[in-house]
């Protein structure tokens, strides 16, 4: 099997193109994903036909589940179908459907090279049923901050403020007041992801505002665990962001691997630009 080693500020792609192919992804991706007995990525992105885009992407994180979106993959199965010359090098954007949505992908260019990405990732969602968000019983605190629940956690004995959102997959972020590399991630992060009132278990940020447009962020994956930078999970805090008021519709996103931009403007779509770059292929040996 083909591969491409891709990322995205850090964030790490195995990418094949599955057209025509009738694997069991989930399973191919523990194996091929895997840093020490395989390739070593965070997810892997397989490209796919589609009726309703241009191209089709299902993503399949460490653990074999499949992720619904994933904004650092779909720019890089842009880069992918450039560099492969699926696409025309003279079109300005392409299409590219997930499971949550179809996805407008525009091209960023600088002395005639694509240089980067512009993702339309859609609108969020807020309601509890499309996060999904269960309450377990009427002790749970639970407010709202305009159109965005908010989650008072008790984990490990540490009240934790989780502001939840939907970018087709789950999101919920936590703001700080104190530098994010001093938040204990490896310990609060997978309790955070597996708290019983999230079904389908969910992507935990922590973020502190710098000023009105930086943010500085980690980010702990569902079914990855830690990674360098999330492109929903970007999308999430600068829409977490906007709504309590702390930036305005335009944000970089500093994270571990590098920076993002994201776009809000309180009501409509969420767009998403950075880089996507190739790091080598190979040949995986099925």
């Amino acid at each position: 099997m083909h591969f491409t080693k891709m990322q995205g500020v850090g964030n790490d792609f195995v990418v094949v193109d599955g057209r025509g192919s009738d694997r069991d992804w989930s399973a191919m991706a523990m194996r091929v994903t895997d840093r020490h007995l395989g390739i070593g990525s965070d997810s892997l992105i397989v490209l796919l036909t589609s009726e309703r885009a241009d191209f089709g992407m299902r993503a399949w994180d460490t653990d074999g589940s499949e992720a619904e979106t994933c904004g650092n993959g779909i720019r890089c199965l842009a880069r992918y179908v450039l560099e492969k010359k699926l696409a025309s090098p003279d079109r300005d954007e392409i299409t590219i459907e997930t499971v949550a949505a179809v996805n407008r992908v525009t091209f960023e260019r600088q002395d005639g090279r694509v240089s980067g990405f512009v993702v339309n990732m859609s609108k969020p969602r807020f309601s509890e049923a499309e996060i999904p968000f269960t309450r377990m019983n009427g002790d749970d605190e639970v407010a709202c901050r305009g159109p965005m629940t908010v989650y008072m956690a008790d984990v490990a004995g540490r009240p934790l403020e989780l502001n939840l959102v939907s970018m087709g997959n789950p999101h919920a972020i936590l703001f700080l007041d104190y530098p994010v590399a001093d938040f204990p991630m490896s310990v609060f992060g997978p309790l955070v992801e597996r708290l019983p009132v999230f079904p389908e278990r969910v992507n935990f940020e922590v973020a502190r505002v710098l000023d009105d447009n930086r943010i500085e962020a980690r980010v702990w994956e569902r079914g990855v665990g830690e990674t360098q930078a999330c492109g929903s999970g970007a999308c999430a805090i600068t829409i977490a962001s906007k709504t309590l008021g702390y930036t305005g519709d335009r944000v970089i996103v500093q994270l571990p691997g590098g920076l993002l931009r994201a776009s809000y403007n309180g009501t409509g779509d969420v767009v998403l630009a950075g880089p996507a770059e190739i790091v080598y292929e190979g040949e995986w040996p099925e």
